[in-house]
């Protein structure tokens, strides 16, 4: 077993109030969410500075303060030992079947209807004393909040996942072309893209979904014509739903009707009959997973593994 040789040199207090200052951005703030005094924020600041003999912030008076490359690198690293303190504040509290504390979770948005509802109810059923807070966005902006420490896991689609990022898959699931019900090919059992080149699209923008989307049109020789953009998925249903387009999308949601209430069809892709696009369970490669994440991990392959 590996020896501690000797104790660091600053402490978690130091630490804490670097965080608050970088996330609030300036001392004045930062002293105002610790309820201590900005000279109080200033001195941990320095010594951290001595300590770890880095420069971690430009200080400009009354411009707040602007991290340097590295002190960006020691926030990452202050966040992922601020976040294993707490987890073993929470683990004294906890016994080995019952697990206590926060988890923060990020959900790709247009996979937050369909999977985050799922995952809490099941999950606050197994571990009632286990608080889960969720971030819903975009794939880019999930995957920055996981790399900063912010997020402890986040569910993402496999498009565009950064090399610090690792992941499981959770389950698979084939784009489909979604038409209005009175649409002329709605009694078709597939439909090609080709066949609907020249009609409107309306393209679901939340990327990486436009990116993959396109990709996959170009790749089938199409060039969809895009009429309207949208970041909202229920929004694309609508807009189809009211025959202003056609769009194509990955989850399918049990209902088939829109919020006015108007019938949609979901048609498998004549182009793509072997593509499917995995959803991911995904956390930073080079963090320790907590307890807490280690069984909400499990839950999440065990909640899906039947999922076609």
């Amino acid at each position: 077993m590996e020896k501690l040789s000797k104790l660091p040199s600053f402490s978690l207090r130091q630490l804490w109030y670097f965080v608050a200052t970088a996330e609030t951005g300036t001392i004045s703030a930062a002293a105002d969410e610790l309820h201590v005094s900005q000279s109080a924020v200033s001195l941990a600041l320095n010594e951290l500075e001595r300590t770890l003999k880095v420069q971690l912030c430009v200080r400009r008076k009354a411009h707040g303060i602007t991290l340097t490359p590295t002190g960006a690198q020691v926030l990452r690293q202050a966040r992922a030992l601020l976040r294993q303190a707490g987890e073993l504040e929470t683990d004294g509290a906890s016994n080995e079947d019952e697990l206590v504390g926060r988890l923060a979770l990020g959900c790709y948005l247009t996979l937050a209807p369909t999977v985050l509802p799922r995952l809490l109810h099941g999950f606050g059923e197994r571990h009632p004393r286990v608080v889960i807070d969720f971030e819903e966005g975009t794939q880019d902006a999930l995957q920055r909040l996981l790399l900063d420490g912010k997020l402890d896991l986040a569910v993402l689609y496999d498009m565009e996942v950064l090399p610090d990022i690792d992941q499981v898959v959770l389950y698979r699931r084939r784009p489909h072309i979604l038409l209005p019900a009175d649409h002329r090919l709605a009694a078709e059992p597939v439909v090609a893209l080709h066949d609907l080149a020249g009609e409107p699209m309306v393209l679901l923008d939340a990327p990486p979904s436009s990116h993959h989307t396109l990709r996959l049109c170009e790749d089938a020789g199409v060039k969809p014509l895009v009429r309207h953009r949208t970041s909202s998925f229920e929004t694309a249903r609508a807009l189809v739903g009211r025959g202003l387009g056609y769009a194509m999308l990955i989850q399918r949601p049990a209902n088939q009707r829109t919020y006015e209430g108007l019938p949609v069809v979901q048609k498998d892709i004549a182009e793509l009959p072997d593509y499917e696009a995995a959803v991911l369970l995904t956390w930073p490669r080079h963090t320790r997973l907590t307890r807490r994440s280690l069984e909400f991990k499990r839950f999440c392959l065990e909640t899906f593994q039947d999922v076609t």
